[in-house]
């Protein structure tokens, strides 16, 4: 997964009909888009450092999308 600041990081819920977490990408770890990324949560407007799973995936602020895991 690669994202830059200002993509969204939406991560699916591992519950049937859960609720879906959306973020702002603050920081990157590295030049190139890699993990671990600093996340602001829209559903709390709380900041943690937050590790991509294969439940992830980034939404550029391009408007792209591309797949989660690490």
């Amino acid at each position: 997964m690669k994202a830059s600041v200002g993509d969204r990081i939406v991560v699916a819920s591992r519950k049937l009909q859960g609720q879906v977490r959306e973020g702002e990408v603050l920081t990157v770890a590295d030049a190139e888009g890699n993990g671990p990324y600093l996340v602001r949560w829209a559903d709390t407007g709380k900041e943690s450092l937050y590790f991509p799973g294969p439940d992830a995936h980034v939404e550029s602020s391009s408007g792209s999308s591309e797949p989660g895991g690490s």
